[in-house]
């Protein structure tokens, strides 16, 4: 049962990548009604002031994930979900009765801060409850509703084609109440984030989570106590040196190894171009010659594909390939996807040829990015980008990745509406490059992370561990001030620990960083 506890919160707590799923989806299709236009009323500037509508949203995810850092911290994973979705019901009230204009760009800068905090803290939050053998398809969730948001947004942007009068757009804006409300009062049934609850010495609240995520047969509970000593002695010893300065993310190399990765592979994400696809899907099936109503219908059909190949990849591949391997089949094939679409536009204009095949091709390699996209930096982004960080510094860290991620949508989703409508096929020539160059930084720099618990990651990006810097902060702070007595102190625990794990000699198995890491939470326990 411990596993579909487990399970059963991470998909609860996913509703609101659901909501980012559908919030970002559904502007895809109200940007193409013709009532939405009216409602506009600016026919000459429309290109730009429908890209307005998009970056807003995504300005204001910038800055809600850039504030959940702090949020998560203080108030802990369970209460900023809540946040969340109070603030996506205030947005999405905005949106769906906005009686002008700048009220409509108002509520898409509301609603972006809500999805900017719940698209950092939902994969934050299930990092931090999943099993390590399990938690590339428990944060991987994150990914699948995002594909099950937009797959609802493409087909009911397609059925409210159909409707007349501002209802066309005003009743699918005001769809996504529904879920922001269930998120708002079931989050209050969650389990708090039991790595959070030790950061806040609260220990028994945390066992009493580990256990209840585990399952209540014998060899779980020992799998629980296990897994909850290890969590312990990592974070206990991890508050002794603890800040919340901003700098920690690149105070060693170990740490800016870890942010590099994690910003990356979110940036990358960007590159791969498929929130291109999904905001502006309509227009680019209709620069392929397809009419209107026709880009809405293949736009739900494409809306479906990512999120059933995500799925299928989770649950079987993910967590047995690891993360690094997936990352450079998907910057390899973006890279042929687009050099093919590219040659398809360049030689078959849609203004001046009425070639089927080429149309069709054209829309295959649409379809072939959303594929390899959710069979790689789809699930992976997430996972790899909040399970690198150290507790102490996870959530300021998962926060600068989230954000980066958020800045690069802003800059697509500005432009490109008016780069495939005035530059065409020349614009993917963008991706062809960028992709190209992420294949070779993640096969020359990204770690594999596959299977290792979140305590044991400072041995993946060799983080040097001091315990005298464990001394210096936890036990007597100020060195000029410290007498003979703590000094004795100092060196009796160090000894003891030396003794217990024979740091110097050690055993075949173990490298030095482990040595590093346990010698410094020995030494800590002993004093």
């Amino acid at each position: 049962m411990g596993r579909v506890y487990n399970i059963g919160i991470a998909v609860f707590c996913a509703i609101g990548s659901f909501l980012f799923g559908y919030d970002s989806g559904i502007i895809s299709s109200v940007i193409t009604f013709s009532f939405f236009k009216s409602f506009v009323n600016n026919p000459e500037n429309y290109d730009s002031l429908s890209g307005a509508v998009v970056s807003t949203f995504t300005g204001g995810c910038f800055f809600g994930a850039a504030g959940a850092g702090w949020a998560n911290d203080k108030f802990g994973r369970k209460r900023t979900v809540q946040f969340g979705a109070l603030v996506a019901l205030w947005g999405c009230a905005m949106q769906a009765g906005a009686n002008n204009f700048a009220c409509m760009l108002v509520g898409r800068i509301v609603a972006g801060f809500a999805i900017g905090i719940l698209s950092m803290t939902v994969p934050l939050y299930n990092t931090e409850i999943a099993p390590p053998k399990h938690r590339g398809f428990v944060v991987g969730l994150t990914q699948q509703m995002i594909g099950v948001g937009f797959i609802v947004a493409n087909w009911v942007g397609y059925g409210c084609q159909f409707l007349s009068g501002d209802k066309q757009w005003r009743l699918p804006l005001g769809l996504q109440l529904a879920p922001a409300f269930l998120l708002f009062i079931g989050a209050q049934f969650m389990p708090r984030s039991p790595r959070w609850l030790l950061e806040k010495g609260r220990d028994d609240e945390a066992l009493a989570v580990v256990r209840a995520l585990h399952g209540s047969s014998p060899s779980d509970q020992e799998a629980s106590e296990r897994e909850f000593a290890e969590m312990q002695e990592t974070i206990h010893a991890e508050k002794a040196v603890r800040s919340r300065s901003l700098n920690d993310l690149w105070a060693t190399r170990g740490m800016l190894r870890r942010t590099l990765v994690a910003v990356g592979v979110q940036v990358f994400g960007q590159f791969s171009g498929i929130n291109v696809i999904n905001y502006f899907g309509p227009s680019m099936y209709r620069a392929l010659g397809l009419s209107a109503g026709q880009s809405l219908l293949v736009q739900g059909i494409y809306g479906a594909v990512g999120p059933i190949t995500n799925f299928f990849f989770i649950t079987l591949v993910l967590d047995t390939v690891g993360r690094k391997k997936p990352l450079m089949f998907g910057a390899g094939s973006f890279v042929v996807t687009y050099s093919a679409l590219t040659a398809i536009v360049a030689s078959f204009p849609p203004e001046q040829s009425t070639n089927l095949a080429a149309q069709r091709a054209g829309i295959a390699m649409i379809f072939m990015t959303s594929i390899f996209f959710s069979l790689s930096f789809g699930p992976v982004s997430w996972v790899l980008a909040s399970e690198v960080f150290p507790t102490r510094t996870r959530s300021i860290g998962t926060s600068v990745a989230t954000c980066a991620n958020w800045a690069f949508n802003v800059l697509f989703s500005q432009v490109s509406n008016l780069a495939i409508n005035n530059i065409s096929w020349r614009y993917y020539l963008v991706f062809i490059c960028l992709n190209a160059i992420d294949f070779v930084i993640i096969a020359l720099f990204f770690p594999e992370t596959k299977g290792k618990t979140l305590e044991q990651m400072a041995e993946v990006f060799g983080d040097e561990i001091d315990a005298r810097d464990v001394f210096d902060s936890g036990v007597h702070g100020n060195s000029e001030k410290m007498d003979h007595h703590a000094l004795d102190v100092e060196n009796v625990a160090i000894q003891c620990a030396i003794f217990q794990l024979g740091i110097w000699s050690g055993t075949p198995t173990e490298s030095f960083q482990t040595r590093q890491v346990n010698w410094s939470m020995h030494a800590v326990r002993c004093l």
